[in-house]
This record gives structure tokens, C-alpha cells and sequence, in this order.
């Protein structure tokens, strides 16, 4: 049996982001195949606990070690953490894994890799974001507009980070870091390439498609039965009320409208319900909803009320884990040409909405998806997490041969 310690800096009980939850669901799709044992690493921060104590919890069945951090932490502990690093030295040390599959290391830091390497355990890493390559993680500049480098060259971030020295010991750490692991996965060939072009770990890397939690029986009773009740179209959106994510172009599309009859439903994915508080749609068009945030058991119900998914984003993401989410359900998607999260292949190139503040181009599309309702499309094939843990147990077999060979 192969034991594989997860390292991310959330895991279950304490969940959140896109990331967390491909670590963890593939980390269950690989007990589910049968042959793997599955620990997990995370972090968390409580008062009134010792500092870098470790705390051990379990939810269904994978046990997960937390790592109590204190607040306040320095900008080099973000990515480099003696602390952390002497409790994941000797968790591995005692659990003796096979492999750890590292994802966001962010706060976590570099000594995991470290830690295992020092230990001859090989490492597979999995970059979600650019937080390898960029210190604001989703290369957001202060103005919240996206950077745009291709390839990042550090010496051209002066501008945009705090302390520039700091940010370039980081910048090479990072390179350092990245040429000590045996395989880096990349959700997207856009993700790859650009951080290979930005001399991360050159040819380590291969894309690892993510995968998704697909509808189970009961979905299309469920859209059928809704679109039986109430007719009208109706638009989701989940990205939250900030530019980056295109909600001023989604506010000013809409407000351009003629048309009033549909609905709107923005889910508010917060921890504690605040994204969407003081924010006033009276002026919209159409009626307007807000929906609480979901887990991946109540993700059913939330994309059997909506028809099409607003996808707006203004920066170049790295994957497009709703918009798979959407497709698989036979959601329309209508989105930007972001990156990574384009690479389903089900969207044709000109017919991605580009980034910037021109409304028009959105508006255009809502219009013609107005016009076109009751036009359902039928849902798309996409990738699911037992498929993306297979694919994972055959980079763990080359990780593990790389390993020996060295």
C-alpha cells in the first residue's frame, strides 16, 4: 500500500478554496481506487494553543495534522517557515510516507519540500495558482488589474511590490525550490507555460487536468422540474462583487438592458455571508437573488436553479473549476478570455468575451441567451475526480521512479 502525505495549507475540517477542494477529493478518489493510504498537513491559527503545536483531527476517514500558526507572521515566514518546517520534518519522520503530494504552500512554506527531500521522499507539486511566481499569488496588481507579464521577469515588479529586494529573495527562492521536486502538475497548459517561460521548474512539468464532482442521478429531475416552475432564464454568477472578477462589467451589462424578464442569482461565497452586504440591484433590470455559499454536496441544488453561468473574469486564470462544474450540467457558460479556464474546448475562441471594462461585448451575449431561451444545451463530458486520481497514480509511479533512479 502506498501511504501519501497532502500538504495544503487548508484541509478538511477547515476547507476552503477551489485548490482545497481538489486535494482533498482526489485525495478520497485515490482510497477509493484501493491501494493508497492518504494523510493530510495543514494549518491552522488558534488563540490559546501553543504556536506550532500540532493538532490531529480526522474527517471521513483521512487524518489531518494542523499546524497551529501564530498571527502577525513575517513576510519570508509566508514562504519559507522554520516553524512549520520542524513539525512537517517530523511528521514525516514518524508517518514515513511513500511520496507527499505538495499543493498551496502558501503560509506553509518551501520546508515541506525540504523536509521530505532531507528525507528521501520524493515530492509531486501541484500549482494551482501563481503564487510560485508572483508574491500577490493571482498576479493582481495594487490597481486591481492583472499584470500581464508573459513571462514574469522579476525586475519588472518593482512597481507593484512593497519591497522589491524582498520580493526578488523570494522570487529566487521559489526557482530554487521548484528544481528540488521530482514532477510539477499544472492544471492548464496556459498555467504551465507561463510559469516554465518564467524559469520555474523547467521541464518538470506536466499538465494534470482537475476534475469535478459530476451531477448524480437526480440533477435533470431537479433542472426540469425548476424550469417547469418558473420559465424564465436565469443567470448565475459566483465570482463575488470585486473588478478582478468582473462584477462592474457584469453590473454595467445588465444595466444596459432592455429586457426585465429573468433572473439573476449571485452567490455570496464568503465564510461569513459578508460579500454581498450593502450592495442594492433595485436599479437592475430583472429580479435579483443572493445565494449562500455551497459545498460540493449542495452544488446540485444551486446549478439546478440557474441556466447560464456568467463567468467574467478579468485576469488570466490558471483553471475554471465552475465553469466545468456548469458545463457537465448542461449550464450555458458565458465567460472571458481567461486563461486556463478556456481549455475545455466548448467555447469557441470568438466567442470569448475580452478583458477589459467595455460592457458591450457581455451585453451582447446576454442579449442573444435572452433571446434564445428556452435553447437548453445538453450537458458536456468532463473530466471527474476518480479519473483525475488515476492519472495522479501514474505520476506517483514515475515520481517514485525518478526517486529510485537518483
Amino acid at each position: 500500500m502506498r501511504h501519501i502525505l497532502v500538504a495544503n495549507v487548508f484541509f478538511a475540517p477547515h476547507s476552503y478554496g477551489g485548490a482545497t477542494i481538489v486535494a482533498q477529493e482526489v485525495a478520497h478518489a485515490l482510497i477509493r481506487r484501493g491501494g493508497f493510504q492518504v494523510t493530510a498537513v495543514s494549518l491552522c491559527c488558534r488563540a490559546g494553543i501553543a504556536d506550532y503545536a500540532v493538532l490531529k483531527t480526522e474527517v471521513d476517514g483521512i487524518v489531518n495534522y494542523q499546524i497551529n500558526v501564530p498571527e502577525g507572521r513575517s513576510y519570508g515566514a509566508a514562504y519559507d517557515n522554520p516553524g512549520i518546517t520542524a513539525r512537517v520534518a517530523e511528521l514525516i519522520h514518524t508517518l514515513d510516507p511513500d511520496l507527499v503530494h505538495a499543493h498551496c504552500l502558501q503560509d506553509l512554506g518551501t520546508g515541506v519540500i525540504t523536509a521530505a527531500r532531507d528525507q528521501d521522499v520524493p515530492v509531486i507539486l501541484s500549482v494551482h495558482d501563481f503564487w510560485w511566481i508572483c508574491e500577490r499569488q493571482f498576479m493582481i496588481q495594487m490597481d486591481q488589474t492583472y499584470c500581464g507579464q508573459h513571462p514574469v521577469k522579476i525586475t519588472q515588479c518593482k512597481g507593484c511590490v512593497e519591497n522589491y529586494w524582498a520580493a526578488r529573495t523570494r522570487f529566487e527562492h521559489l526557482q530554487t525550490m521548484g528544481g528540488l521536486v521530482e514532477i510539477v502538475t499544472y492544471p492548464s497548459q496556459f498555467a504551465k507555460g507561463l510559469c516554465e517561460n518564467s524559469g520555474f521548474a523547467t521541464g518538470r512539468g506536466v499538465v494534470w487536468e482537475n476534475g469535478i464532482r459530476l451531477p448524480d442521478k437526480t440533477f435533470a429531475k431537479k433542472q426540469s422540474a425548476r424550469r417547469r416552475q418558473d420559465r424564465r432564464l436565469v443567470f448565475g454568477f459566483v465570482g463575488g462583487p470585486s473588478q478582478i472578477k468582473g462584477w462592474p462589467l457584469i453590473k454595467d451589462a445588465f444595466a444596459g438592458l432592455s429586457e426585465t424578464d429573468f433572473r439573476v442569482i449571485v452567490v455570496d461565497g464568503s465564510m461569513d455571508g459578508s460579500w454581498w452586504q450593502g450592495h442594492d440591484f433595485s436599479g437592475l433590470p430583472g429580479e435579483w437573488e443572493v445565494h449562500p455559499r455551497f459545498t460540493q454536496d449542495e452544488m446540485d441544488e444551486f446549478y439546478s436553479k440557474i441556466d447560464v453561468l456568467l463567468f467574467i473574469s478579468q485576469w488570466k486564470e490558471t483553471f475554471g473549476l465552475v465553469i466545468r462544474e456548469a458545463l457537465a450540467r448542461g449550464v450555458r457558460v458565458i465567460q472571458t478570455d481567461s486563461g486556463g479556464s478556456t481549455e475545455h474546448g466548448y467555447i469557441a475562441q470568438e466567442d470569448l468575451i475580452p478583458i477589459g471594462p467595455d460592457p458591450a461585448p457581455l451585453r451582447r451575449q446576454i442579449t442573444d441567451a435572452i433571446a434564445a431561451h428556452p435553447a437548453h444545451m445538453a450537458p458536456c463530458a468532463v473530466t471527474d475526480f476518480d479519473t483525475q486520481a488515476a492519472a495522479l497514480e501514474g505520476l506517483i509511479e514515475q515520481a517514485l521512479s525518478k526517486a529510485g533512479n537518483h
